[in-house]
């Protein structure tokens, strides 16, 4: 495996409040074990996140975002997951635009009782990212960019 750049990245995971962060609940309840670098955010759907949000937090300083919704004709709010789905294919596409990784935007269905994906999910997409340069978008990466 290549080698460890970023030890300790951080990670913004946007929940759809109906599946994903019941899974997060679930696994804290049940004791499952997954990296404590994640700040989670719950949303009413994963129809909701706006595509700037996974941007600010790139900005902002995270260095990968998680977008998890319901799986596709479960969600709550019927056609939730599939805006969902069609918005990640411009996040990723502007993403590439921009010149950061793909790998450091996830989307994943995980339902309410997946709560062994949600641990499988987060810890070994905390393990790609640590194998990755830090984030070219954090304030200091720009600020490096400035300098030169």
């Amino acid at each position: 495996m290549s080698k460890i750049l970023n030890p300790e990245p951080k990670v913004i995971a946007f929940l759809c409040k109906w599946c994903s962060s019941n899974a997060a609940d679930l696994a804290g309840v049940s004791r499952m074990k997954y990296p404590d670098n994640i700040i989670t955010i719950e949303t009413p759907c994963s129809g909701r996140i706006d595509p700037n949000y996974i941007f600010d937090s790139l900005v902002e300083g995270a260095d990968g975002v998680i977008v998890a919704g319901c799986h596709p004709g479960d969600c709550h709010y019927v056609v939730g997951n599939y805006k969902t789905l069609k918005r990640m294919y411009l996040v990723m596409a502007l993403a590439k635009q921009l010149g950061i990784e793909e790998e450091r935007i996830r989307l994943e269905w995980i339902s309410s009782a997946e709560a062994k994906k949600f641990v499988t999910v987060m810890s070994e997409f905390i393990e790609k990212l640590k194998h990755l340069p830090p984030n070219p978008l954090k304030p200091e990466g720009l600020i490096q960019e400035v300098k030169h």
